[in-house]
């Protein structure tokens, strides 16, 4: 008990961690205008990465069926490397600010080629678990601050509501949930984050996942995908990226207190989620962490706001 008390602190840990991360994105981010969508406050957005969604989970299910796994990694593969490619890039520009122009650039763009290379690479020949939880920690912070700052705060609720729906339906109705996790598991690549209850610990040894539940043997590892991370830290980036700061206390604003609030909402969520899971049967992440990231928001909006609009722009 203590091992798997110690994974899921990590775990909580990597999750609030990948969340921070986001928010420091978030500013450099919207500089650069990363925003995905021209009006943030449109629900049609969160209706459209809904339907992306959902439409990429059938995609990858028809793969599975028709045993097309290698098609389906260099797919994944290839859209996580172009993924990390914006993540690093915007903060190693950054980096190399002091540099006179060209040279900025031409730093900033060789620094973020060698890291995604390299990462790639190890991706593709070692995938071991610390190297799937780099990755994938890169790409959860930044898509993350993307589809956070491209959402406002309505269209971020509505995104958190349709995918907890979504994902209790897929987990507990049609289970179809459970035969995507084990295939993502397969591929060793960061779509998930993998915490070993004990070392030494290989995730180029683990077994998939489906084969274990059903022997009803105890896992080496604990795994959270990376959307139960990012979906939740949506509503955290979009609160600090779309409330107004100018109200402060103690010197900081009431965005980044809400936004901190939220991120504390979902890991109560993320508490009650682990209680669940240590029971040995995968769970439903995101009712239960959209639901404590929600109310998080809105108890800390109207703590700090004083209104009941809670930031809702139509």
């Amino acid at each position: 008990m203590a091992r798997e008390l110690a994974a899921v602190v990590v775990m909580g840990g990597l999750l609030a961690l990948s969340h921070v991360i986001a928010l420091l994105l978030a500013i450099p981010f919207t500089a650069e205008e990363l925003q995905a969508f021209e009006d943030p406050n449109a629900v049609t957005n969160a209706i459209f990465y809904f339907i992306l969604i959902v439409a990429f989970s059938a995609v990858v299910l028809i793969l599975v069926k028709r045993r097309r796994e290698g098609i389906l990694r260099y797919f994944i593969l290839g859209a996580i490397a172009l993924t990390m490619v914006f993540v690093f890039s915007v903060p190693l520009s950054y980096a190399f600010s002091f540099l006179p122009s060209p040279w900025q650039d031409i730093a900033s763009l060789a620094a973020t080629l060698a890291v995604v290379v390299g990462l790639t690479y190890a991706l593709l020949k070692y995938p071991e678990w610390y190297v799937v939880d780099t990755a994938g920690l890169a790409v959860a912070a930044g898509v993350t601050a993307i589809v956070g700052i491209s959402f406002g705060v309505l269209p971020a609720l509505v995104f958190l509501v349709a995918l907890a729906v979504y994902d209790a339906i897929a987990v507990y109705k049609t289970k179809h949930m459970l035969t995507l996790a084990d295939a993502i598991s397969g591929l060793r690549l960061p779509i998930l984050l993998v915490i070993p209850k004990r070392l030494p610990y290989s995730f180029l040894r683990q077994e998939r996942l489906k084969e274990q539940l059903d022997r009803g043997e105890e896992r080496a590892a604990m795994f959270m995908g990376l959307g139960d991370i990012i979906i939740p830290g949506i509503l955290v980036v979009s609160a600090f990226a779309n409330l107004p700061d100018g109200v402060t206390y103690l010197g900081v604003g009431a965005n980044l207190l809400v936004a901190l609030i939220t991120l504390l909402g979902t890991l109560v969520g993320f508490s009650l989620l682990m209680k669940f899971v240590l029971s040995g049967r995968p769970q439903a992440g995101l009712p239960l962490l959209n639901s404590g990231a929600i109310l998080g928001y809105i108890v800390s909006y109207y703590l700090f706001y004083g209104d009941l609009t809670f930031g809702i722009v139509i």
